[in-house]
């Protein structure tokens, strides 16, 4: 089980990352102002969407770096990965805190920075992370 401190130590813990907070109240984590992890809580439209399959813990979207990876997460691990019709086409992942483990939130955490982050920033720590 996971939670935003957690997504927050891995998510800092990027090169320059910087912790913001949403329109609506939501927190974000931006690589250079574009954010690539973030609160999301489920709306209205979701809930209704999934039905009895809506998560009632903590969602926290990623965004991924193409909607085939994204298809590819859900396929692979239903029970952590979800998607929603707000996010049909939109290359990003919905994911369940309370369900996923840390070393997966790291994985998905460090593949949204790097989905995001400008090209040679993204080489230069994946250079030193090798």
């Amino acid at each position: 089980m996971a939670s935003w401190e957690d997504v927050r130590e891995i998510g800092l813990g990027l090169p320059e990352t910087e912790e913001t907070e949403s329109r609506e109240g939501n927190r974000v984590l931006t690589v250079r102002g574009k954010g690539f992890v973030w609160e999301r809580p489920l709306r209205r439209a979701d809930l209704a969407a999934l039905g009895d399959a809506a998560p009632a813990g903590p969602v926290l979207c990623a965004h991924v770096p193409d909607v085939g990876a994204k298809e590819a997460l859900i396929a692979d691990d239903p029970a952590t990965f979800f998607t929603t019709p707000h996010f049909n086409g939109f290359p990003a992942v919905l994911v369940r805190l309370d369900v996923i483990t840390l070393d997966e939130l790291r994985e998905v955490t460090v593949e949204a920075w790097l989905a995001k982050a400008p090209k040679r920033l993204a080489k230069t720590y994946l250079d030193g992370a090798g």
